[in-house]
Formats: structure tokens, C-alpha cells, sequence
């Protein structure tokens, strides 16, 4: 087992482990609107099947939310 670091919180995985592997491990909700940043660089979505995470990475999974005004 690996350690890394998913959302700032510690997270121990078996490595490597892809981006899409990653997502389906962590339940996220609604994974077409989510974006992901390893070790602070966006990674493509279409790159998600074959970009790996190892140990000692950190990842975010960021959601972004429109909003304004009346």
C-alpha cells in the first residue's frame, strides 16, 4: 500500500493507480463534472484512463460552480 493525498486528506491505495481508477475508488459524485489536479497540474479528461498516480502524490478533485448575480 501507497500513501497519498487525496482532497488534503492521507489516503492509502495500492500504486500506481490511474486517475479514473482513483475516481471510482472515492465514490465521487457526478465524475463528468469534476476536475482533477495531481500534484498541482490539471490533468486532461482524456488522459484520466492512463495518467497514474503513485506514492507520496497529491490529488484534488475540484468542482466548479457557476453563480452571479440577478
Amino acid at each position: 500500500m501507497s500513501k497519498i493525498s487525496v482532497n488534503g486528506k492521507a489516503q492509502e491505495v495500492e500504486t500506481p493507480i490511474s486517475i479514473i481508477e482513483l475516481i471510482k475508488l472515492n465514490n465521487v459524485a457526478q465524475p463528468e463534472m469534476v476536475s482533477i489536479q495531481l500534484n498541482g497540474e490539471f490533468v486532461n479528461r482524456d488522459e484520466y484512463d492512463n495518467t497514474l498516480v503513485s506514492e507520496g502524490a497529491e490529488v484534488d478533485f475540484l468542482y466548479f460552480m457557476g453563480g452571479g448575480q440577478y
